[in-house]
């Protein structure tokens, strides 16, 4: 199949598009629909079920999910609710659309659409991706290869508690700070990263990466710093081209 479904999973929203997986392009607009509150299982997929019919789709749909994902697996639920632990994605979704799901890591989703279609086509090196929503999601790559479920956002930081939790846009609505605040905070975490990992890149992807031009000259590090070429639909069109994989075999 050239167009799939390819639905990105957020804590505050979640939203869709049919993608042609050949060039990673939306076929048409996306629609969203808020994330339910409380976001349990039963209540999530009654959302996601939403956006399959509002594009009245029947085939395969790939799912960006905000946790640990292994098998179709929830094995997190930093910023979902705890009952999805131990949960399958897939069969869960699946039930409620009708339709087979493949559920990978969201910011892996994201990550594999900047390296196959955005900004990280042709880079060879070490890559590290950044998605800076609601947490901070990250993908890994080496030589093009994906290691999954990095979850770097989840790092302990200041006073114990993780990285997202300091310099996510999350933490800039809750703590009130502005993005130049922030972006200073968001700078001290790059850094931190790159003595980690020496990558040769950043991307930075997810909802602040809009904004990037604003913020750009606070971000000091050895590495190239970028914004996703694809911006927010990245998550969208990765996961689409992930069940196109599974799809394949």
């Amino acid at each position: 199949m050239q167009h799939i479904l390819g639905i990105d999973v957020g804590a505050s929203g979640i939203k869709g598009a049919v993608v042609d997986v050949a060039n990673g392009r939306l076929q048409g607009e996306r629609f969203r629909v808020p994330t339910p509150q409380p976001s349990t299982p039963k209540a999530m997929a009654g959302a996601f079920s939403e956006i399959v019919e509002f594009f009245n789709y029947k085939g395969p749909v790939g799912c960006g999910f905000p946790s640990i994902v292994k098998n179709g697996v929830s094995n997190s639920a930093s910023n979902i609710d705890k009952s999805w632990i131990g949960t399958n994605i897939e069969k869960v979704f699946g039930e409620a659309c009708g339709c087979p799901v493949f559920a990978t890591n969201d910011a892996d989703a994201a990550g594999v659409a900047e390296m196959r279609h955005g900004i990280g086509q042709g880079e060879n090196g070490l890559v590290l991706l950044i998605t800076i929503g609601t947490g901070l999601g990250s993908a890994l790559f080496y030589k093009g290869e994906l290691i999954p479920n990095t979850e770097l956002g989840h790092l302990l930081w200041k006073h114990g508690k993780p990285a997202e939790a300091w310099c996510s846009s999350g933490a800039r609505s809750h703590l009130k700070i502005s993005r130049g605040e922030w972006a200073d905070r968001f700078n001290e975490y790059l850094n931190h990263l790159e003595l980690l990992f020496s990558p040769d890149l950043f991307i930075l992807g997810g909802g602040e990466s809009k904004f990037f031009e604003q913020y750009k000259h606070q971000l000091i590090t050895q590495a190239r710093v970028v914004p996703a070429k694809l911006l927010n639909n990245a998550g969208i069109i990765g996961a689409a081209a992930y069940a196109g994989e599974r799809v394949r075999g």
